[in-house]
């Protein structure tokens, strides 16, 4: 097999284990970023006053049930014990996410065993909407007037910038409301932070004499074309210089603030109430609890739709987004010689763990491709 000299376009966990896979095989390997810094929206830092590890574009929390992907990010760094217990204050009160026994009695004043609260939130439940097709309709259905309008209504309208009534039922579905004390906001068997932060594991990925790493550097079309092969992680849209519009997305604003001390007790604090402007506090001490520091870094986040210079955090995947996105993948097809992956690539929200196994299985595909002689697909996952 020749080697092959490949571009990857975007220095974050698709673009580190995509261009490792395929250096470990013998390929050479250029990596570019537009941004300063490997790891996208994963990196983190430690901040310079205080030594807290902090997430820089918001909190990654790793979670996953692949055993592979755990190994994977365990050869590159070390990732100690971390439970996410979500927090949220609503109508004057703290109570636990997500929704779980004892969210229900605390809520509600009760004191239910669980096969006595399955009872009761039926009992609270619109039994009339037998085939939800909002979010509303979900909520509705799944936890009653009451609990939807503590928990979900005011956050979904600030987190997406529109009404439930908009959003389809397939959003609250992946809420689980739980009939224990249980308040792990994770139910997957492998869960953790990487003690040095994610950058540092990504970087372990990137050390490698095949790779080069190019930062703050940006690659056009027609440049790009100079490679052997493009994997291109950034947004599908942009790759065609946004010729038939812009895919829409969500973005996020931060709002730092320090404290000397502990500011709330938990790493997450959602607010439900739709009169607080802020969807959540992150405070990033807790993030690392194996550690200990005096003063704290907190963020404030702020949620609203993106602009052509923001950060895309969040796909919306509305009808009309996906009609836009049906014309990119069709143009993404004629293309030669690329592959879109990753979240923007692909224009889906994607966990890290899955993120790395769809690179893993990419790599892979790539190299049998090789083997046989075949033709890279432009993707290994269908987007739509």
């Amino acid at each position: 097999m020749m080697s092959k000299h490949c571009l990857m376009v975007g220095a974050g966990l698709s673009g580190a284990v995509i261009g490792r896979m395929l250096a470990e095989a013998g390929h050479r390997i250029t990596i570019v970023d537009a941004r300063a810094h490997v790891g996208g929206n994963c990196h983190t830092e430690r901040d310079a006053e205080t030594g807290v590890m902090v997430h820089i574009y918001g909190p990654h929390i790793f979670h996953t049930d692949d055993a592979e992907v755990w190994d994977y990010v365990n050869k590159f760094e070390t990732f100690l014990p971390y439970k996410n217990r979500v927090k949220t204050t609503s109508q004057g009160a703290v109570y636990s996410l997500p929704v779980n026994l004892h969210t229900i009695n605390q809520y509600f004043g009760q004191t239910l065993r669980p096969d006595e609260a399955r009872v009761f939130l039926e009992s609270k439940a619109d039994t009339s909407i037998t085939d939800p097709q909002t979010f509303e309709d979900q909520a509705l259905r799944f936890v009653g007037p009451e609990l939807y309008e503590a928990f979900f209504k005011g956050y979904t309208i600030k987190q997406w910038g529109c009404q439930p009534t908009d959003l389809p039922a397939s959003i609250l579905k992946r809420l689980p409301v739980r009939f224990n004390y249980d308040d792990n906001y994770f139910y997957h068997k492998f869960q953790g932070m990487p003690e040095n932060g994610y950058t540092a594991m990504i970087e372990a990925i990137l050390d490698h004499p095949g790779i080069t790493v190019q930062l703050e550097t940006t690659v056009s079309r027609d440049q790009a074309a100079q490679y052997d092969h493009v994997f291109y992680s950034g947004p599908i849209d942009g790759w065609f210089g946004y010729e038939l519009g812009r895919l829409g997305y969500r973005t996020l604003d931060f709002e730092r603030f320090d404290y000397q001390g502990d500011y709330q007790g938990c790493a997450v604090m959602n607010y439900g109430d739709v009169d607080v402007p802020y969807t959540r506090i992150t405070e990033h001490k807790h993030f690392s609890p194996w550690e200990s520091h005096e003063g704290s870094v907190l963020y404030r986040e702020f949620s609203r739709a993106c602009g052509p210079e923001d950060i895309p955090y969040y796909p919306i995947r509305m009808v009309a987004e996906k009609t836009l996105l049906q014309e990119y993948v069709d143009r993404a097809e004629a293309e030669a010689n690329v592959t879109f992956v990753g979240r923007l690539g692909t224009y889906r929200y994607l966990d890290m763990d899955v993120t790395i196994r769809e690179a893993l299985d990419c790599g892979r595909r790539f190299l049998a491709a090789q083997a046989a002689g075949e033709k890279m697909p432009a993707f290994t996952v269908n987007p739509l």
